[in-house]
């Protein structure tokens, strides 16, 4: 009897020392990880937020960057991680969607292997061609691209990244089939599309921007329902004539799964602070990324995003006829 009470009292004594180890979260330096190579639209915004969630959590926040497999290289080692709050990541469409529906071997589940902290922002895709393309308005470009399809290319972050499945949206509704090129990065891609070594991207307009502004590349649309306050006069593919290309896209983070919910909280609470920081805002809309407003930021409101996203790509997705193997 008394081996038993003394047991009963070391698991009374841990139940509540794990929780107390939750609220003081974090004690030690924490790591955002980022599922795409440096430079990229994902990872200028990370390395935005993460002085100013530096200072309001205590603990340094440490950028890293895992890239490969349009994101899920990234996603499936904090899937993976011990559930402690040492470890969370930066995901998107690509880790939470298309790779779920695109790829059959995915080593983890999207909903099942995450826990959804915080809607950070989204952003819409802006269609960019080499500067020397010989077209200077959609119209031009598909019917150059439906004539030229055979030799065409297009780059992307990666297989399943955002930055693809937005350009499989164009290509579908331009009736186009094109070379999709893989890169490890947006900013990889780039270099190859100012060189003219490859003829498009459907890119974030937040790394597009700084190209288009330099005149490196021609933005010909906003692949999105609206405009874009940082491109006022670049209408969408929509207001062009070319319906069914919405491609905006959004941020989030992730613990993975079984993070205690104090911990989850905590970070919850401290992104929505951070977002809200009026120096960080006007750089964020400085970008031309939107931030949501506050009941869309919760582990909840997350939690349902990503579901309605599966739900929502799934058709576009199947009929694509795109998959990772």
């Amino acid at each position: 009897m008394k081996a038993v009470r003394i047991l009963l009292l070391t698991l009374a004594a841990l139940a509540v020392a794990i929780p107390a180890k939750a609220q003081d979260w974090p004690s030690r330096p924490v790591s955002l990880l980022v599922p795409f190579a440096a430079g990229g639209p994902i990872d200028v915004v990370a390395r935005l937020l993460g002085p100013r969630l530096t200072e309001i959590l205590g603990q340094q926040v440490i950028v890293e960057n895992l890239g490969g497999a349009g994101g899920a290289n990234g996603a499936t080692r904090v899937a993976r991680s011990t559930p402690d709050g040492s470890l969370f990541l930066f995901g998107n469409q690509a880790t939470h969607t298309f790779s779920a529906l695109m790829n059959k071997r995915l080593p983890y589940n999207p909903v099942n292997d995450f826990e959804p902290v915080s809607l950070l922002l989204s952003n819409v895709k802006v269609l960019v061609v080499r500067k020397d393309l010989p077209t200077k308005s959609l119209k031009e470009f598909v019917a150059y691209t439906k004539a030229n399809q055979a030799k065409m290319q297009y780059g992307s972050a990666g297989a399943g990244s955002a930055t693809h499945m937005t350009c499989v949206l164009l290509n579908g509704a331009m009736g186009a089939h094109t070379t999709h090129v893989p890169y490890r990065g947006t900013s990889l891609a780039f270099q190859d599309l100012v060189a003219g070594r490859i003829d498009y991207m459907c890119d974030v307009i937040s790394t597009a921007l700084p190209h288009i502004k330099a005149g490196t590349v021609t933005p010909l649309a906003l692949l999105s329902n609206s405009r874009s306050p940082v491109l006022p006069d670049l209408p969408t593919a929509l207001e062009q004539g070319l319906p069914g290309v919405d491609g905006d896209g959004w941020n989030a983070f992730f613990f993975p799964k079984d993070t205690p919910k104090p911990i989850v909280q905590k970070l919850a609470q401290a992104a929505s602070e951070t977002i809200d920081t009026p120096a960080i805002r006007e750089r964020i809309a400085g970008l031309g990324l939107v931030l949501p407003g506050r009941a869309e930021r919760g582990p909840a409101a997350l939690g349902r995003l990503v579901t309605e996203e599966l739900k929502k790509w799934g058709p576009a997705v199947k009929a694509s006829g795109v998959s990772i193997d």
